[in-house]
């Protein structure tokens, strides 16, 4: 059963907001807001667009990767890639 328009946005939402808490994108967007010579607005948009280009890339690579690998595939290899990344953050500390 296909999952609704809303139910695959919200938790693309959701999933991808807790992904970038604490991330170093939203780290470097920081540090260049704490500048007081810049627009916290263009820092806005600059990171905003920054986002938004990244995963419409990420959306065409996942859309041209389904024609060649099932996507059953792609969510295993997908699971494995953040565990072990999960797993090496641990083991450097």
């Amino acid at each position: 059963m296909e999952k609704s328009f809303f139910a695959t946005m919200f938790t693309v939402a959701i999933s991808v907001f807790i992904a970038e808490i604490g991330d170093k994108t939203q780290l470097a967007t920081m540090m260049f807001a704490s500048d007081a010579k810049v627009s916290l607005w263009a820092v806005f948009l600059g990171s905003a667009l920054a986002l938004v280009a990244a995963a419409g890339i990420g959306v065409l690579a996942g859309s041209a990767l389904s024609k060649f690998i099932a996507p059953e595939a792609l969510k295993l290899i997908a699971g494995i890639g953040f565990i072990a990344i999960g797993v090496w953050t641990i083991w450097t500390r």
